[in-house]
């Protein structure tokens, strides 16, 4: 899928989170939907994307992006 489109999408659901009033809350928040709802081939471009800079994601997605990535590496 598209990178710009994955951004887009992330942003979105972080958006949404952001409205948690307990940060952490709001990033396990993205994370878990990401887990749950894309497929792992989207969870994996995005985790790359991170890696190799980010580019147009938003703080919170950002960091739920990150979080996914730790809880992929773990699960390894």
């Amino acid at each position: 899928m598209n990178i710009d489109t994955l951004t887009r999408m992330v942003n979105d659901i972080a958006n949404y989170f952001a409205a948690e009033p307990d940060h952490a809350a709001g990033v396990a928040g993205v994370a878990d939907h990401l887990k749950k709802f894309w497929d792992p081939v989207m969870r994996k471009q995005i985790i790359e994307h991170l890696h190799a800079g980010g580019d147009g994601l938003e703080p919170l997605a950002r960091e739920a992006v990150q979080k996914l990535a730790s809880l992929s590496s773990a699960a390894a």
